[in-house]
């Protein structure tokens, strides 16, 4: 083991899953796993440790408790120095996209052979990004396509946003200057765009998709519909 090995941090809460993982990294020379966690405190009291604060984090997506996305965004806040490297059974590009935006430098399937997980852990601590195949060029696909809110009205953001603060529907129309009548029609429309069927559901919706989120503030406006 040579002394200049990049220090690893497995997190994952399966041990078997990560003694599979230690398996595969002990034969890498330039690697060393210095620690294990099976959730998201662990790995953060761990990388707390100056002394043995690992150079890559290599993390499950699917954790009990504070998922994979959660704990890639506090170690992109605390310690913005650690690279992340999302593994997952999960193929699914809305992960990808959202781990690319909680701060992961990559994302590996848990599938994929050993030299396509050591390869995307050199291409991370070298600075670089990496994306299992296929995964790159579906991400590339969706984001040439409008999500569901991209297609709302800056009017029906406005309610989102509106409705994301716990105000209803008087409230609502008061705020903005309609008729309680013509704030249900855009309660309605905003179900019907984003799929959703119950007030619970879009409410649910609005909450996670605060305005910060899914417009700058140059589109708040002041129209006054009919």
């Amino acid at each position: 083991m040579t002394t200049d090995a990049a220090r690893l941090l497995l997190v994952d809460d399966h041990p078997l899953v990560r003694d599979g993982l230690r398996a595969r990294l002990e034969a890498v020379p330039h690697l060393r796993v210095t620690a294990e966690a099976g959730n998201g405190n662990e790995a953060l009291a761990l990388a707390a440790d100056e002394a043995n604060r690992p150079d890559l984090v290599l993390m499950d997506v699917g954790m009990a408790g504070m998922t994979g996305i959660e704990l890639a965004a506090r170690f992109h806040e605390r310690f913005p120095a650690i690279r992340v490297l999302m593994l997952s059974m999960h193929d699914n590009v809305e992960y990808v996209t959202q781990a690319v935006r909680a701060g992961a430098s990559g994302y590996v399937l848990k599938d994929s052979p050993a030299a396509e997980i050591i390869h995307a852990i050199d291409a991370v601590l070298a600075g670089k990004t990496f994306f299992s195949v296929g995964l790159a060029a579906r991400m590339i696909q969706a984001q040439a396509m409008p999500t569901p809110v991209e297609r709302l009205t800056p009017r029906e953001r406005d309610i989102l946003d509106a409705l994301a603060q716990g105000l209803s529907s008087k409230q609502i129309a008061q705020q903005h200057g309609l008729s309680v009548r013509t704030v249900e029609t855009h309660r309605l429309n905003l179900k019907r765009k984003l799929s959703i069927e119950g007030q619970a559901e879009l409410i649910k919706f609005a909450v996670e998709n605060r305005r910060s989120e899914i417009s700058p503030p140059s589109e708040r406006c002041a129209r006054r519909d009919t």
